[in-house]
């Protein structure tokens, strides 16, 4: 996904649906019902029949995508309908209400209905935002080059270590064992690690530099230099991953979300026509 896809075609589908909630607005302004605005209407059962429609054709797409083929409508087309009449549909629904609420499922489904478009706006602002900053991040390398480059700068900092001191030698030992990139979702999208064990023996092998003899000095300086350089690699690789989760969390509630939408959505149907 690209940020052209919302400028697809010259703003076509935004045209489309802008169309759509103005066809649906002005009939909501004219239309003037025996008794309070509400779903039993004429006016109410078309745009629900709209808006279900809408529902299932956004749906859809999730399947659309992973069908392998060139299809009959361009996948680009499917994506940008996909973003613009997902935001109309709230026109649609939310007419279709009449405004009226409820502790009861077709107020659930309306709910969902929202969460769904909300995560799904966020999914499309994370892949208009976050691929710029990885490019930027990496500095054209990959995941995979930065991982080599902090162990190329593990095996630097053990052979420059080996004749400074036991201490920083245990510094350099726990940098390179106990260093993590990634982990829980939650510390994905942290970006960080507050136990950074790289952090850590920077900081550590500075303090201890200080107190080397003379003719270990340089190698000292030597080693901080190195681990300030994986210090940065491992900031780098840990925003990397950060940008990675930024751009596939939300889903896990789109998905988990429109399919209670669905269900949602059916035994709201149901209820209105069992009673109707």
């Amino acid at each position: 996904m690209h940020q052209s896809i919302l400028v697809y075609r010259r703003y076509l589908y935004l045209k489309c649906s802008v169309a759509v909630a103005l066809v649906a607005l002005v009939a909501y302004a004219a239309y003037r019902p025996a008794g309070p605005a509400n779903g039993n209407t004429w006016l109410g059962y078309t745009l629900g029949v709209i808006s279900a429609a809408l529902i299932l054709w956004l749906m859809w797409f999730g399947v659309r995508k992973r069908i392998y083929g060139p299809g009959h409508v361009r996948l680009e087309d499917w994506l940008s309908a996909h973003v613009y009449l997902g935001l109309a549909l709230i026109v649609t629904a939310s007419l279709h209400t009449g405004f009226e609420f409820g502790w009861n499922v077709h107020t659930l489904a309306y709910v969902l209905m929202l969460l769904v478009i909300v995560s799904g706006v966020y999914g499309v602002l994370a892949y208009i935002r976050y691929p710029r900053q990885m490019t930027e991040n990496r500095r054209q390398a990959t995941l995979t080059a930065l991982m080599a480059e902090i162990a190329e700068v593990d095996r630097e900092c053990r052979q420059v270590s080996m004749g400074i001191g036991d201490a920083i030698n245990s510094e350099v030992h726990k940098s390179s064992q106990n260093t993590r990139i990634g982990g829980s979702m939650w510390r994905q999208l942290a970006g960080d690690d507050p136990q950074c064990a790289t952090r850590a023996a920077y900081e550590r092998v500075r303090t201890l530099a200080r107190a080397v003899p003379e003719d270990q000095s340089e190698a000292a300086r030597q080693l901080v230099s190195l681990l300030g350089k994986k210090l940065e690699f491992v900031r780098r690789a840990r925003r990397d991953v950060q940008y990675k989760a930024l751009m596939e969390v939300w889903l896990y509630f789109h998905v988990p979300l429109a399919v209670a939408l669905l269900a949602a959505l059916v035994s709201h149907v149901v209820a209105v026509f069992y009673y109707w």
